[in-house]
C-alpha cells in the first residue's frame, strides 16, 4: 500500500495500479469479508475513476460496499464513506438521480454513527451540495454548505491548530 501511495502521489497511476494489485491479492487472502480487502477495492476504484475508467471504478466500489455491508454492518462509517465514492463516480457520469440516492444514505449514516456536527458530515454535505448545485438546487446546495462550513468552524474552535 505504501509503494501504492508514493506511486499515486507521483502520478504514475500504472504503478499505483500494479501496487494495488498486489495487495488486494493479499487482502483476498484474509477473506471474503475483511474490512482490508475493502480498502484495496475502493483505493483501485478511485484511481480509476481519476482516469475516467468509470465502469472499473464502479465495479471496484459495489465491490468495497458488498464486502463492508457484510463484514460491519449497512449503517457503518466505513459503508457511509464507500456509499460517497460510488456516489463521487455517480457524480461524475452524469448519472445525479443515483447519486444524490448515495449521497443521502452516505449522510444519514454518518449523521447516526458519527453524530451531526463531525468533520466528516461537514465533507458528506459539500460533496452533496456540488451535486445539487449541478442539477440546478443551488437553495438547497446553499443551505448544506452553510451547515458544514458552521460544523468546520466549530471544529476548529473545539480543535486549534498549534
Amino acid at each position: 500500500m505504501a509503494a501504492a501511495t508514493k506511486a499515486y502521489q507521483q502520478g504514475n497511476y500504472p504503478e499505483a495500479e500494479k501496487q494495488l494489485g498486489a495487495a488486494l491479492k493479499e487482502a483476498e487472502g484474509f477473506g471474503p469479508q475483511d474490512p482490508r480487502l475493502a480498502t484495496n477495492l475502493n483505493n483501485l476504484g478511485e484511481l480509476y475513476r481519476l482516469q475516467d475508467r468509470y465502469a472499473e471504478a464502479e465495479q471496484h466500489y459495489k465491490w468495497a460496499l458488498a464486502v463492508l455491508e457484510k463484514a460491519r454492518r449497512p449503517a457503518h462509517p466505513q459503508v457511509a464513506t464507500s456509499l460517497n465514492n460510488l456516489a463521487a463516480l455517480y457524480h461524475a457520469q452524469g448519472r445525479y438521480a443515483g447519486a444524490e440516492q448515495l449521497y443521502k444514505r452516505s449522510l444519514g449514516i454518518q449523521e447516526k454513527t458519527l453524530g451531526p456536527e463531525h468533520p466528516h458530515v461537514a465533507t458528506s454535505l459539500l460533496n452533496y451540495a456540488a451535486l445539487l448545485r449541478t442539477i440546478g438546487r443551488s437553495d438547497e446546495a446553499e443551505r448544506m454548505e452553510t451547515r458544514a462550513k458552521a460544523i468546520r468552524a466549530r471544529n476548529a474552535k473545539q480543535n486549534p491548530v498549534n
